[in-house]
């Protein structure tokens, strides 16, 4: 187990380095970049000196005058820039060209939002599968099992942003009021308070519902057809024959090796809970993570975009890491290491 664990921890670093290699190219493919689009602009406006003297001075302290090559070891923390910049291998996540302020302050402002979202999001998910999967498992072919199934059909058919647009509608036109945001409008922009709280807690679920349909859908599919396969297992038949009792047969194994999906997923729940829901997010006019993403690559904001993919990239790594050991712990049937034990 610590020879395994070891050499995971030793594969995640070229990992990462290759993962930071493609998403620096794929960023540079675009022609130009933010600042040279800023510059051009301030000609075409007629505009020379404060602003235009500024964008070259950050041209140079951030190496974006050198070769590619440069760049990408500038950005990477491993050669300093004009100034002597660090790079993501020092904690410097780099400055954002468009908002005009570094990387950590623009992501920062939004995280803990992304993260209230993307945990209730999880909570919801897990709540409700769990139950529902292991009803339409220990009653197939029942009324309430296809009217599950039926309903968990239509939520993997439903794309979460067109549910938010049927709901923003519905709530206008037959309510008379908008649910988009996560909060009122007085509290935008301000500190934390306890009315603010409460204002998101108010605000949440609508989001919630909205992003975590899917998710939950898939999540009762998955765990039905593996507790399904489990219940139709010969130890199952030998337990039951013995006179143990149902409940604690489904408890103790079938259903414990039925929570595979929920521990794998758990490499994917990671990114989620900072990237969140990007296309649900500007529907629904959230002050999440995901619109500054999208904006950051939509403007070539190179530093805020690829700093923040890193980001979503190490938390992926990490989360599947995590994932494995949970799986080997869960599951004796797992084994960490290849070749047959004896």
């Amino acid at each position: 187990m610590l020879t395994y664990t070891a050499q995971r921890i030793l594969i995640m670093v070229p990992t990462l380095l290759v993962i930071s290699a493609l998403v620096f190219i794929i960023i540079q493919l675009p022609p130009g970049d933010f600042l040279e689009t800023q510059i051009a602009e301030l000609q075409a406006q007629g505009e020379s000196g404060a602003g235009s003297e500024k964008l070259e001075f950050l041209k140079k302290q951030y190496g974006l005058d050198r070769p590619l090559l440069e760049q990408y070891a500038i950005w990477l923390g491993v050669w300093p820039g004009e100034t002597g910049f660090a790079g993501l291998l020092q904690g410097n996540l780099g400055y954002s060209f468009e908002y005009n302020e570094p990387v950590a302050r623009v992501v920062g402002e939004a995280m803990w939002l992304t993260i209230v979202v993307s945990v209730a999001t999880i909570i919801f998910t897990w709540v409700v599968s769990f139950p529902i999967g292991i009803y339409s498992a220990t009653h197939q072919y029942s009324a309430g099992d296809y009217t599950l199934t039926l309903v968990g059909f239509l939520g993997l058919a439903t794309p979460n942003f067109l549910l938010a647009l049927v709901l923003l509608y519905l709530s206008n036109v037959y309510l008379g009021i908008s649910i988009g945001g996560l909060m009122d409008q007085q509290y935008m922009d301000q500190p934390f308070s306890w009315g603010k709280a409460w204002s998101v807690l108010a605000h949440l679920w609508v989001p919630v519902i909205v992003i975590g349909t899917s998710g939950t859908a898939g999540m009762i599919r998955r765990l039905r057809a593996n507790l399904l396969d489990e219940l139709q297992k010969q130890y199952v038949t030998t337990a039951r024959a013995k006179g143990l009792h149902p409940r604690k047969l489904m408890w103790k194994y079938p259903l414990r090796m039925a929570l595979n999906p929920f521990i794998s997923d758990i490499g994917s729940l990671l990114p989620e809970v900072i990237s969140g829901a990007v296309i649900v997010s500007v529907v629904l006019s959230l002050p999440t993570t995901g619109p500054v993403l999208l904006r950051a690559l939509q403007t070539q904001d190179q530093y805020l975009a690829g700093s923040f993919l890193m980001l979503l990239a190490l938390l992926t790594v990490i989360g599947m890491f995590i994932s494995d050991l949970a799986l080997a712990a869960l599951d004796p049937r797992i084994r960490l290491t290849g070749g047959t034990q004896r």
